[in-house]
């Protein structure tokens, strides 16, 4: 709600109320002490972990500033944690009744990209789209500009900082921090300010006072829990004093720390052993153990490469997979403790919860008796316990830490000189163990042998793998030209990197590596070659979220080099695992190409760094069958590329020269089909997805009625069993009178009973068969009668050859039109079926388009 005075003449504003939001390093706190005049904010290396308020007299006007926390750049909507959502929309409340303006921070010395653009974008919904008539963007690091022009850098920068601009209606200050003497580049920004509250009609913005109180209650509860969390914790500790004050001797302390990426694992391990050098930054690749010493208790400590944040089990490598099962083995006989690390700034949801368990449970059941939860960047909670953030998180959270045993601990790793936050992590450790028996963690020895025994076996396949792929370059050395043009089409799934691929091969920036819903053309010489890359939308990862728009926009990209592409770039991440999904979506859309594409075709395997000392042969043997098989199709033609080095140009260079030898071994001729047979099987999946759809409604139809049958019978049945006891038990009213004992109506009365109950279970059970078998029938018709609706691009459409190949879209037109008259009925078996007319004309086509086996007269 905004308030107008109704005033329409400029004037200068006697109190002034500010916002100032951004992400983090922005420069916030210090525009807020320039604004102020005065050092009221704490900056430089000093995080500002809640919301500050400040108040101050400047040039006559009464000026309130909220120094508000920065947001991760890497963070979308979701991944905000839920009690800063909340804070972010209460920092209105801090200055009531509201803020005259919110300053956007954002510095000049860092580009503003697509990346920036995304979190900012998602905090400012959570205000809704009002705010950005309150709002002007504030560009600290003026002295960046040198002598260009803030309206120049704007242009120069992109397109998302001139969307940024443009949101706040071209409204934009700069400062220069670093000359806080110069007071009118405050005085210019007042009068911005003043300025634009007078296009708002003299209001301000204010929080919904219905959401205002929501959050207020959803706070309190949550406190509340986090009072009976923290008070059950210390009970638990209380418990195991006891037992503490007579310790059994442990020789060494065997800790395995695991979580997902990025959330502070190995900086975790360090802050346990006290080392304070400098981090290089790398991502752990392999199981490591270290060594150390804490308060004289030998400590073994293995760090874990970590899976990614909210994927499930089953999409993470046999590699990273591997390490994490091998880990409780690196210090035999077997680890005290399990400490899973998760990020105490980041939000933490059911898909977060789900990855944790699925990993966790690769080590054996009893793994969680073992296992503490440390939550790392405490300094992000600011006066917040952690108690409140894991109560106010969520469900997911909250049962993760219970599946822990409520064992939790919380570090600043900021803070490494702190020595009592690792004494009391030691203590609880001591509890678990204690709390155990005193006994470790028993990994199975049969893990460790399977995996040894895998090992084995890929040795032996990569070693074959090397040897065709060494013999079939040689072969080829000879015939390869180094061509003078090159033209390259990158396919493959959203997010796997194609269009970072494509700035790597052109050795510049040309595509933006947000998704992208167009085909898009870059060229430029490299190494002697003119090449011409045409970037294409991914496809999803579930074929079924693929619409007709998207595959047909994905197909055009072959129509952007008319005389042909010399390769097709299929883009494989190497940081996930290639799983049946992606290759039912890979073979669905290479499907849609001439089936020559294979042998065009050359597989790119992106985020290189995560082979680490691993070939790509290894790699791909020890993967699951669909990576292999993928491999396989485009005959073992693949290369790969470490994104991280970007100015590695060999990596490059050799690229182009396996396609050279690709297009050799193709006689030169280059990828070229019939656009229009491409684009008529894009219509013919769609089609087909149709006919099934058809048929699922039909069979889901008449599954509810004949479920409905089977209900209205089952109450038929209960209402004829009530009739039946009412008459019993009126014989039984009749009976009471002549009875010769009561003993004898008692016993006569519970063989009555039997009798019923006996028949009620008989009819259930009958009625649970029906509703099993028709269930069962209803989902096999679904997925087995029509398994994929997919066929190999060089056989027939639907309806056959017989059919007019020329108009495969009327054929299916007319597919359709049949499918809506068909007749269900049900076979020997009183199973729901298809029925076909034996005049139909298409009985015979389908049944020979999906190969089943049926009866002449019905297709089940």
């Amino acid at each position: 709600m905004e308030n107008s005075p109704g005033m329409k003449e400029s004037c200068a504003l006697s109190e002034v109320r500010i916002i100032l939001i951004g992400g983090r390093w922005s420069g916030k706190s210090s525009s807020g002490n320039t604004i102020l005049r005065r050092e009221r904010f704490e900056c430089g290396r000093t995080r500002t972990a809640q919301s500050e308020l400040r108040h101050e007299e400047v040039e006559g006007r009464e000026l309130t500033v909220v120094d508000a926390p920065g947001w991760s750049s890497s963070l979308s909507l979701t991944e905000i944690p839920e009690g800063d959502k909340q804070a972010f929309k209460l920092n209105v409340s801090k200055c009531p009744p509201g803020p005259h303006a919110f300053l956007l921070v954002t510095a000049l010395d860092s580009a503003f990209s697509m990346e920036e653009r995304r979190p900012l974008e998602h905090h400012m919904k959570l205000l809704g789209e009002r705010v950005w008539r309150h709002t002007m963007v504030l560009f600290t690091c003026g002295d960046y500009l040198g002598k260009k022009t803030i309206e120049q850098h704007i242009e120069n920068e992109g397109e998302a900082l001139k969307w940024l601009v443009n949101k706040c209606g071209n409204r934009y200050h700069v400062f220069n921090n670093k000359d806080k003497g110069d007071s009118s580049q405050v005085m210019l920004l007042l009068e911005k300010i003043d300025e634009m509250v007078w296009h708002n009609n003299g209001g301000y913005y204010c929080l919904d006072e219905r959401i205002f109180h929501i959050i207020q209650e959803k706070q309190r509860e949550a406190a509340e829990r986090a009072d009976k969390r923290r008070k059950r914790a210390e009970e638990q500790r209380q418990q195991m004093k006891p037992i503490i004050l007579d310790p059994k001797p442990i020789p060494d302390l065997r800790i395995v720390l695991l979580g997902s990426r990025n959330v502070g694992k190995t900086s975790m391990g360090n802050t346990i052993l006290g080392i304070k050098e400098q981090e290089s930054g790398k991502r752990t690749i392999h199981s490591a153990v270290r060594r150390g010493y804490v308060n004289e208790t030998a400590v073994i400590l293995v760090d874990t490469p970590g899976w990614w944040k909210g994927f499930s089990v089953s999409d993470t490598t046999e590699t990273i997979k591997q390490e994490v099962m091998s880990s409780m083995f690196l210090c035999r006989p077997g680890p005290h403790v399990f400490l899973l690390v998760i990020d105490a700034d980041a939000s933490f949801n059911e898909r977060h919860r789900d990855a944790a368990t699925g990993h966790l449970e690769l080590l054996g059941e009893d793994v969680w008796k073992h296992t503490i939860a440390v939550f790392t960047r405490g300094d992000w909670l600011g006066a917040k316990t952690i108690e409140e953030y894991i109560e106010g998180e969520g469900e997911a959270l909250r049962s993760l830490v219970d599946k822990c045993g409520n064992r939790y601990h919380v570090i600043d790793n900021k803070n490494k000189d702190d020595g009592t936050q690792v004494t009391e992590l030691l203590e609880k450790i001591s509890e678990v163990v204690a709390g155990n028996g005193w006994n470790h963690f028993v990994p199975d020895e049969q893990i460790i042998q399977s995996i040894e025994e895998r090992r084995q076996r890929v040795e032996e396949t990569t070693r074959q793998r090397q040897n065709k792929v060494n013999a079939r370059r040689q072969n080829r050395q000879g015939s390869r030209n180094k061509l003078q043009e090159l033209k390259l089409l990158i396919l493959g799934q959203k997010t796997v990197g194609k269009s970072a691929t494509g700035n790597i091969l052109l050795r510049k920036e040309i595509f933006a590596t947000c998704a992208n819903e167009r085909c898009q053309e870059g060229k430029g010489e490299v190494d002697g070659r003119q090449v011409t890359v045409i970037d294409t939308p991914g496809w999803w990862k579930n074929s079924s979220q693929c619409t007709e728009d998207m595959d047909q926009e994905i197909v055009r990209g072959l129509s952007l080099c008319p005389s042909g592409a010399h390769a097709v770039l299929l883009v494989v991440p190497l940081d996930v695992r290639f799983t049946d999904s992606q290759w039912r979506a890979v073979e669905e859309h290479m499907s849609l190409f001439d089936a020559t594409v294979w042998k065009h075709t050359l597989v790119v395997f992106t985020y290189g760094d995560m082979l680490a000392d691993k070939s790509i042969e290894e790699h791909i043997e020890n993967e699951r069958y669909p990576l292999q098989w993928l491999v396989d199709k485009c005959e073992n033609k693949y290369h790969v590329l470490n994104n991280t080095k970007k100015k590695d140009t060999s990596q490059i260079t050799e690229l182009f020269e396996k396609i050279e030898e690709m297009v050799a071994e193709n006689s030169g001729r280059l990828f070229c089909p019939d656009m229009s047979d491409i684009h008529r099987r894009v219509e013919e999946k769609f089609r087909r997805r149709e006919i099934k759809q058809v048929l699922k409604q039909r069979l889901e139809q008449e599954y509810r009625r004949r479920e409905l049958e089977l209900l209205t019978g089952f109450k038929q049945t209960l209402i004829s069993l009530q009739t039946e006891m009412k008459q019993k038990s009126l014989m039984g009213d009749k009976t009471k009178i002549k009875a010769i004992s009561i003993g004898q109506r008692k016993k006569d009365e519970k063989e009555k009973e039997e009798k019923i109950a006996t028949k009620i279970s008989q009819e259930i059970e009958k009625l649970d068969k029906e509703i099993l078998k028709s269930t069962t029938f209803l989902r096999n018709s679904i997925d087995f009668l029509i398994p994929t609706m997919s066929e190999d691009p060089q056989t027939t459409s639907v309806a056959g050859s017989s059919l007019d190949s020329q108009n495969p879209s009327s054929n299916l037109d007319k597919v359709l039109g049949w499918l809506s008259t068909l007749q269900i009925g049900r076979n020997v078996e009183n199973q729901l079926t298809l029925s076909f007319s034996e005049t139909s004309g298409y009985r015979s086509l389908l049944a020979d388009h999906f190969a089943l086996n049926r009866d002449d007269d019905e297709l089940e």
